[in-house]
């Protein structure tokens, strides 16, 4: 059997990049308050039908359906940060020789 969920997604107004995965039906009601806080206002991004062969730019499909299954939620953390990148006058942090 394919397992399938309507996702709903939604984006944090405190942190770019930091999704939040729900169940369509559940909504945020199995969001603990803790992670509520730190998320801040979510804001709606897309719904989704998530299924195992669906491809995420940042996630394994199967691995979001069964989190959201076993904890209500699936939180998406923003890539680590090339701090060279941000500082053209930085020196590299590893020799490229």
């Amino acid at each position: 059997m394919t397992e399938r969920l309507i996702c709903q997604v939604f984006k944090s107004t405190r942190k770019d990049e930091m999704y939040l995965y729900v169940d369509k039906a559940r909504g945020l009601q199995d969001i603990p308050e803790a992670l509520s806080a730190m998320f801040g206002r979510p804001e709606p991004v897309m719904t989704v039908l998530l299924t195992p062969e669906k491809k995420l730019a940042r996630a394994d499909a199967t691995k979001v359906i069964e989190t959201i299954r076993s904890q209500g939620y699936y939180l998406q953390m923003p890539p680590p940060r090339d701090e060279s990148k941000l500082d053209p006058h930085r020196a590299p942090t590893q020799d490229r020789y």
